[in-house]
């Protein structure tokens, strides 16, 4: 039977686990083949692709390396054949109070979360420009958009990428190349888990649907931008807080 991603390569940073990990399994269901960028590497998940019968492959890259994403996205070029999506994915928090926040804990936040994904972008437009078909989904936060005391770091590279996705669709529309983010609230991963407790009560009060959102929620919403299901779309920032934004 036809998937709607037949064909397709995504490329999906910090793909091996969490959110990125249910992003890649879910593009490789729907057909694509997938190229994962990511600091070390976890082969369950690179069989977990394999068995859904498409080819995957894997670069341990830090994304805020300029020169060893360029160099890494022309490999993925040259062995995959072409380069059709990519979900800038990767992200850490290093949260702390203004007054407490070292300046390497702001410094390497945004490096990540921000600069790697304006380094993946650029690296992987050039492709797609060629191709004159492409399509971008950065994976935003609920943070970016309302911010969060002790996150000062995480919402400015969450807010930033939000503008990125905005002015990046205006650009490279000509190119008929689209750009969208998604913006997840309080979703279940290995980062949430590690919260005290007292935290993930007043998130759970704040959240309308009273649960903690899937990764496998958030992959379904990014596959939907990914697809030409979409084929209208760029630009937009699509939630998914279970309502979390509106209390």
């Amino acid at each position: 039977m036809m998937k709607m991603l037949n064909g397709r390569v995504a490329l999906v940073t910090g793909g091996m686990s969490g959110i990125g990990k249910a992003i890649s399994l879910k593009l490789a269901e729907e057909g694509a083949d997938i190229a994962i960028f990511d600091i070390r590497e976890e082969t369950n998940t690179k069989r977990e692709i394999l068995k859904k019968g498409v080819k995957a492959e894997y670069w341990e890259v830090d994304v805020s390396d300029l020169q060893k994403v360029e160099n890494a996205v022309k490999e993925v070029k040259e062995k995959m054949g072409r380069i059709d999506i990519l979900v800038n994915n990767a992200g850490i928090t290093r949260d702390g109070l203004l007054v407490r926040l070292k300046e390497e804990d702001w410094d390497r936040v945004i490096e990540i979360n921000l600069k790697g994904a304006f380094n993946c972008s650029r690296a992987c437009v050039r492709y797609m420009m060629k191709q004159k078909e492409g399509c971008i989904v950065n994976i935003a936060s609920v943070i970016g958009i309302i911010g969060n005391a002790g996150q000062v770091n995480y919402a400015a590279s969450k807010g930033g990428l939000i503008a990125l996705t905005k002015s990046l669709a205006k650009e490279l529309a000509p190119w008929g190349i689209r750009v969208n983010a998604v913006a997840p609230g309080y979703i279940k991963t290995p980062m949430t888990e590690n919260l005290p407790e007292e935290v993930k009560r007043e998130f759970l009060s704040k959240i309308l649907l009273k649960r903690e959102g899937l990764p496998e929620e958030v992959a379904n919403v990014v596959f939907f931008l990914a697809s030409p299901l979409s084929s209208y779309l760029t630009g937009e920032v699509i939630k998914v807080d279970g309502g979390m934004v509106l209390t």
